[in-house]
């Protein structure tokens, strides 16, 4: 079993979790409904932030942008929507579509401005399929759906957000994030779910001088077992440690303390 993405894997899967978050919205969708993992959004909001951010990744790529552009897609969505329900999917729809043919186009080794290191496609044809992961399961908790996702992109998706929250710049985008190092302070997480080959297991290791992770089962100050989507909703922000869905042993308030200060995505 190929439990590992490539490029190509990342290009299909903007659209396929685009086509299955736009699956679950019709007529009758409330577009007002406040979204739980982002309160500060109604659904239309959310829908509409992610269209938008394909479209603005689409545009970097295609024009081969070598400068960070002078906007982002992060800017204030209005609340109300006339739009229908049905028109506004397809129009997310559409804008996946666009970003991977874009993608697909450039071809994952093209130079262009990234916000991270990469300076490639690679890097955000990886980050939009997680980003519509993730606002797909914001969409599924407004609408009170189950959310259900493939185990080789639920690897993927945690192993990006480790990756990414482990670079030495989110010390300067995040200085905070400093008061997580300490002696004794690591952190376990293992997937319930999994067959032995996924090797479904996460140490974050904060007793050096960065933040750092690896792909192994070690004794930890605190452990987290679950089912792997359900690690994906904890570490994203998206489920709470106390929701009865995890087996925490140790110090749960390490695991409390390192939640609050990553959140990310």
């Amino acid at each position: 079993m190929d439990l590992t993405m490539d490029y190509a894997d990342h290009c299909a899967e903007i659209i396929h979790q685009a086509e299955l978050l736009t699956s679950r919205i019709d007529e009758g969708t409330n577009l007002t409904a406040i979204v739980p993992s982002c309160p500060d959004w109604n659904l239309a909001q959310l829908l509409r932030h992610l269209g938008e951010a394909h479209r603005w990744v689409e545009e970097l790529v295609r024009t081969r942008a070598t400068e960070p552009p002078p906007d982002t897609a992060l800017r204030v969505l209005p609340r109300d929507t006339t739009e229908p329900p049905a028109a506004l999917a397809a129009w997310l729809t559409e804008g996946a579509r666009l970003l991977a043919d874009t993608l697909r186009a450039a071809g994952p080794d093209a130079r262009i401005w990234t916000p991270l290191p990469s300076g490639s496609p690679r890097f955000f044809a990886r980050r939009m399929a997680h980003e519509t992961v993730m606002h797909r399961a914001d969409a599924t908790l407004t609408l009170g759906v189950d959310f259900t996702v493939d185990p080789r992109v639920a690897l993927d998706c945690l192993d990006e957000w480790m990756e990414l929250g482990s670079l030495p710049e989110m010390f300067d985008y995040h200085p905070d994030r400093r008061e997580l190092l300490g002696p004794g302070r690591t952190l376990h997480f293992q997937a319930t779910d999994t067959p032995p080959e996924a090797a479904a297991n996460w140490l974050v290791d904060l007793t050096g001088d960065t933040l750092a992770w690896r792909r192994t089962q070690e004794p930890a100050a605190v452990s987290v077992r679950a089912p792997l989507t359900d690690l994906l909703l904890l570490i994203y922000g998206r489920a709470p440690a106390d929701s009865g869905a995890y087996e925490i042993t140790g110090d749960a308030e390490l695991l409390e303390f390192w939640l609050a200060r990553v959140l990310f995505g």
